[in-house]
């Protein structure tokens, strides 16, 4: 097992199934000691992993559309020190549904989730992370303006573009940070979100994913990539 005074430490929020879950799997068989969240009563799977872990999984319970939820997690980690901070809570809308279409309590569950409760997280926890680590959040390929060609998806897509300009403004705010802001696009992978017609497996997108994040530790900016570590267009 791997000295405890030299293991890195991520925390991940959202990490109860799909690609959360895989990405806690991940660090795990790359040494890392992992901080998983899930919302109450959904960290069923992620206790059932710690028990093999040797001490190197966490769980914890938050629901980060409660703000409250999240001021009590920093509370309980707040002496922890992190090379990692990342976010990949996320929700969408039926698939068909447009911005004509959607009603306004939906409308405000999709971006309040996708778009300002991640930004609360990160305004939240950004003090445990340090000065060489690196912050991240899940975004999606359909957060870019540039790649939107056929307007499907259109209130999943306006939560991520809005979490990308929310995330550039983080940047902008914190030009001088040393650490590593990064924007990741996993793909679209066969999960309970992404549905089984995806073209990606897990396997074959968050080993990917893990592997960009860790290249571009130390590269300071914010950075918007996708799996394969190819730029994404805003």
């Amino acid at each position: 097992m791997q000295d405890i005074s030299t293991q890195k430490t991520i925390l991940l929020i959202g990490a109860s199934r799909g690609l959360g879950f895989a990405m806690v799997e991940e660090y795990l068989k790359r040494g890392w000691r992992v901080i998983a969240t899930g919302r109450q009563g959904s960290t069923e799977k992620l206790c059932q992993l710690s028990e093999g872990a040797r001490g190197a999984l966490e769980v914890e319970a938050v629901d980060i559309t409660i703000a409250s939820q999240v001021s009590a997690l920093h509370g309980r980690l707040k002496d922890r020190r992190l090379d990692i901070l990342f976010v990949n809570a996320g929700v969408k809308n039926d698939d068909g549904e447009t911005i004509a279409d959607v009603s306004t309590e939906e409308f405000v569950r999709v971006m309040v989730t996708n778009s300002l409760s991640p930004m609360r997280v990160i305004e939240t926890f950004q003090d445990l992370v340090q000065p060489g680590g690196t912050i991240g959040v899940m975004s999606s390929g359909q957060g870019s303006i540039t790649n939107n060609t056929n307007g499907n998806y259109e209130v999943y897509r306006g939560s991520k573009a809005a979490l990308n300009m929310f995330m550039r403004s983080f940047a902008a705010r914190h030009h001088d940070d040393p650490r590593t802001l990064l924007l990741m696009a996993p793909g679209w992978v066969k999960t309970d979100m992404g549905g089984p017609d995806a073209r990606l497996t897990i396997g074959e997108s968050i080993p990917n994913l893990v592997s960009t994040i860790e290249a571009y530790e130390g590269r300071s900016g914010l950075h918007y990539l996708d799996y394969l570590g190819r730029v994404v267009p805003w």
